[in-house]
């Protein structure tokens, strides 16, 4: 993959912790700064993905009335096959 410059400004206190984290870890600042993003990036899927699944069983009844259950929906596929 291509690597892009990006430039940030940062109080000191915040770029020493960024150095000493990527010290003990035995990896660049660059590649810690890139790791903190991609593990945000991860959170924010993980964090969507819950809030579907939740907004789902919140509202599970209201579109198994209006669209059906998936039980109904594959017994209905399977009827219109054998007509």
């Amino acid at each position: 993959m291509a690597k892009t410059q990006l430039n940030v400004r940062v109080d000191e206190a915040t770029a020493e912790t960024a150095r000493e984290r990527a010290s003990q870890r035995g990896i660049s600042v660059n590649r810690y700064i890139e790791e903190l993003v991609q593990r945000d990036e991860g959170e924010n899927g993980r964090a969507f993905v819950q809030a579907a699944a939740d907004f789902m069983r919140r509202y599970e009844e209201v579109f198994a009335e209006e669209f059906g259950t998936r039980e109904e929906t594959r017994e209905e596929t399977r009827g219109e096959g054998t007509r």
